[in-house]
């Protein structure tokens, strides 16, 4: 509930960033700067009910030693890093290295948050045992679908957004900007590639299962 909050939060905040910036440099929007003071405590507490979701389904197995913090680091590294990159890369650069430029850019990763509802949600019916159900895959298929439009294909969005106003082509920009932000949105995208080979990999688990079991 706390995550989809969060998520719906800050997908209106993007909403109202991007609509807001006429020009994709220096158009401003006060949201861009003070969002981002609600993002770093949510993302300090996701951070801490990862560790306790954990930490409770260790027990409730009750195979082993209990979790310890160097395990669940070990277990979840990708999303950990994902977080320390926010808080502590992402979170400057938003409020002051960039200094009064790229509030439209700030509302795109802003945007980015759409799928996690459908996440969570695909979540809850697990715990439910609802896997099975029609909600479960149309909540799969919605999921697919906004992850794939809000974390990928919300990259090469930022690229033809900055072209169109340039006045150049998709193709020209990344090599008409600074070399470290290419870098910088390579590092964005890749985790998101990966999480969203994972969700294709459990959709086709998902929809092939019934008509396996057929053909058995």
């Amino acid at each position: 509930m706390v995550s989809s909050v969060h998520a719906v939060l800050a997908t209106g905040s993007g909403i109202v960033i991007i609509r807001s910036c006429d020009d994709v440099i220096t158009g401003r929007h006060w949201l861009a700067r003070e969002y981002v003071w609600f993002l770093i405590p949510y993302m300090i507490y996701d951070s801490y009910a990862m560790y306790l979701c954990d930490w409770c389904r260790t027990r409730d197995q009750n195979r082993g030693p209990s979790l310890t913090l160097r395990n669940f680091l070990s277990r979840n590294r990708l999303m950990i890093t994902h977080h320390a990159v926010i808080l502590f890369v992402l979170v400057p650069v938003a409020q002051s290295l960039r200094g009064d430029l790229g509030d439209f850019f700030v509302g795109c990763i802003f945007m980015a948050e759409l799928s996690t509802p459908f996440v969570s949600l695909g979540r809850v019916l697990i715990q439910l045992k609802q896997q099975h159900t029609l909600l479960y895959k149309v909540n799969g298929i919605l999921t697919l679908a906004t992850f794939f439009c809000c974390r990928i294909l919300l990259f090469p969005f930022m690229y033809w957004s900055y072209g169109r106003q340039q006045g150049l082509s998709l193709l020209q920009v990344p090599f008409s900007i600074p070399f470290y932000c290419n870098i910088a949105n390579a590092f964005l995208v890749a985790p998101q590639l990966y999480w969203f080979c994972l969700l294709c990999r459990k959709a086709v688990r998902l929809f092939d299962t019934p008509q396996a079991k057929k053909d058995g």
